[in-house]
């Protein structure tokens, strides 16, 4: 889906900044605690690395953007728990508000509903018996869709034509494994583009590489 997550190769954000060296983690405490309530909440859940980043997708712009980067992961924590009703819509609302003073009637806690998922093996890598679709060194094109669920296909690419620089290991699609799909591993290409390819001629020339699954990409005729 093309939610706000889908901010690359879009202006308008000002510049980057590289982390600096001797920069912390965390800038502040409650960060790492976000950080950890985040891991704990996909296991509690019954999520996965890809349903967190979709639940992410599915913030609205507010949530996304401006409570800051940790502030969104605890956003779409509290999404994979309403999800999974392991809480309610309303209680963290609730929760807050009691803690305020103003004695509000927390809901009841429902019967959690997790999805019916395990991974058939640990990490994100999986073997496949079909040899890659595409080589190293040939011209493919991403294809310009725009799924209905979670993506890694980048906006920004979709409709472009890129050279395959590296061929990468076969790995758990997200588009399935997301929603609980089935894991469709697929070969992962490192794909080169032109700048002016992607943002027009007038664009200054340089690179840009993005990792595509074999799904995301078609054959030139």
């Amino acid at each position: 889906m093309d939610g706000i997550a889908d901010m690359g190769g879009t202006g308008g954000w000002g510049p980057t900044h590289p982390p600096r060296g001797d920069e912390p983690v965390f800038q502040k405490p409650w960060q790492g605690r976000a950080f950890a309530l985040t891991l704990l909440s996909i296991r509690v859940s019954g999520r996965n690395v890809d349903a967190f980043r979709h639940a992410q997708e599915r913030l609205d712009r507010a949530a996304y953007l401006d409570d800051g980067y940790f502030g969104r992961w605890l956003n779409a924590a509290e999404l994979m728990l309403t999800d999974s009703a392991i809480l309610a819509p309303t209680a963290i609302d609730a929760r807050a508000r009691n803690l305020r003073g103003e004695h509000v009637a927390e809901p009841p806690i429902s019967e959690p509903a997790r999805p019916d998922y395990a991974p058939t093996a640990a990490g994100s890598l999986r073997s496949v018996d079909v040899p890659p679709a595409f080589a190293v060194g040939e011209r493919v094109r991403a294809k310009d869709m725009s799924p209905p669920g979670h993506t890694r296909l980048p906006g920004y690419v979709r409709g472009h034509t890129g050279v395959v620089d590296l061929i990468q290991p076969a790995a758990l699609l997200p588009d399935t494994n997301a929603h609980f799909l089935g894991e469709n591993p697929q070969y992962v290409y490192s794909v080169r583009f032109d700048s002016r390819e992607l943002w027009g001629a007038d664009t200054e020339p340089f690179g840009v590489t993005a990792e595509l699954y074999e799904s995301y990409l078609e054959a030139l005729s």
